[in-house]
């Protein structure tokens, strides 16, 4: 098969072939088919990516890590540039990369030139603006088809996982499909059935579509400027009496795309200006060693780790003996519920415009289907089911669901 099903995430990235008749998803580091989406440039190799970034980042290899790379897509950075070691780069390049390395590691295990994609996007790659959403599935139409694709169609992230669950039902009903992920949340309801299935053409199936660009990075920022930013100074107040700390460094800390803000010389001095000036001059001095030893990313990988850790057990601890020796900071499953209630709510929210979208009351839905790493989190769960407390509950593959749907949405639009 020629063709297949790319999912672009936020935080991880599948592609899916059809293989004997069924949706797989191709290894892409080693034996995993789930890759962060990662890239690390360095002066001395090719860029890295997926877990090979994050190590090489943390291992202290001089060079660049980026993450949370989709982000850019329906923003104005897409149309900037960033530096890359000694050269200034468009964040275009920096997606083409990933990508092509996606495709081509897909290649070599395939023993395939992959010719046709349907790529996964989400609803809304911009909330309540059409044309920054257009402007970002064109930039990423022209990113696929220069990487060397030859044919590229789009499917809706959720649509792309109800054709996954569909496979699992048994008889005709309508489904919601929510699909919380890294950078998006995004609903859809959907007639599915067994002999709906067997259709070229389902667009008259889809009742609604709807989404919100809040996703598991937006619950990592909210985590990190409530309980890891206060002891680098966050809040925090100068000696001059009703002046604080400027936020924006603390703000662009706990941003995966802004992170590298802070590691510019010229930053780092005027870090250490504000030190002279704060009230609490050892806080800051903790920023500035985040700042000259570049381990903002690390900082934003232990809260993303933290926040993963807190879905199964009730406490977490950041471990900053590196910063400071003794110093860690305990969160609970309450306080990040609490923390970040308003983002939970947000997303469930989508849930009424989608019944009011479709015309449809909450007792008409049968199955409410879950995927996406956030819908591991008990209150952001909770906040959806309770939007529809008499639907069943079904889940997938948490990270592979989409991908798998894409890879039959390939099938039927392009051919087996």
């Amino acid at each position: 098969m020629t063709s297949c099903g790319l999912d672009f995430g936020t935080s991880n990235t599948t592609l899916g072939t059809l293989s004997g008749g069924h949706s797989v998803l191709a290894p892409l580091e080693g034996d995993n088919v789930t890759i962060p989406s990662a890239i690390f440039y360095s002066p001395v190799h090719t860029p890295l990516i997926g877990r090979a970034a994050i190590a090489a980042y943390i291992d202290g290899h001089q060079g660049r890590l980026m993450r949370s790379i989709k982000s850019v897509l329906g923003s104005s950075l897409i149309d900037e540039k960033t530096i890359l070691g000694k050269e200034r780069a468009p964040f275009r390049r920096v997606i083409a990369d990933f990508l092509r390395h996606i495709k081509v590691r897909a290649e070599k295990r395939l023993g395939v030139e992959l010719t046709n994609v349907v790529h996964g996007r989400p609803v809304h790659f911009v909330d309540g603006n059409p044309d920054g959403d257009r402007r970002a599935e064109e930039a990423l139409l022209k990113i696929a088809m220069d990487i060397g694709y030859k044919h590229v169609l789009f499917q809706y992230e959720p649509i792309a996982a109800a054709l996954d669950y569909e496979r699992q039902v048994a008889h005709e009903e309508i489904a919601l499909i929510a699909d919380i992920g890294g950078g998006t949340s995004d609903f859809s309801i959907v007639r599915l059935g067994p002999e709906r299935a067997r259709t070229a053409e389902r667009g008259s199936d889809i009742l609604a579509n709807d989404g919100v660009r809040i996703g598991g990075t937006d619950f990592d920022r909210a985590l990190s400027l409530s309980h890891l930013m206060p002891l680098l100074g966050f809040g925090s107040e100068m000696k001059r009496e009703g002046l604080g700390v400027p936020n924006g460094y603390f703000h662009d800390l706990a941003t995966w795309h802004s992170i590298n803000r802070l590691y510019d010389p010229k930053l780092i001095r005027e870090l250490r200006a504000v030190e002279r000036e704060a009230a609490e001059p050892q806080l800051i001095r903790r920023l500035i060693v985040v700042a000259e030893e570049r381990r903002g990313h690390a900082l934003a990988g232990e809260i993303e780790a933290a926040k993963i850790a807190l879905a199964d057990a009730p406490e977490a601890a950041v471990e900053l003996d590196w910063m400071e020796a003794g110093l860690s900071v305990g969160i609970s499953r309450e306080e990040l519920a609490s923390g970040t209630a308003d983002l939970a709510a947000a997303v469930a929210q989508r849930v009424d415009a989608c019944l009011s979208q479709a015309g449809l009351e909450a007792g008409q839905i049968d199955a409410l289907f879950l995927t996406g790493g956030s819908t591991r989190l008990a209150h952001v769960r909770a906040a959806i089911t309770a939007q529809l407390p008499q639907a069943r509950v079904a889940e997938g593959d948490t990270f592979g669901s989409v991908g798998l749907g894409l890879t039959l949405d390939a099938a039927r639009r392009f051919g087996a």
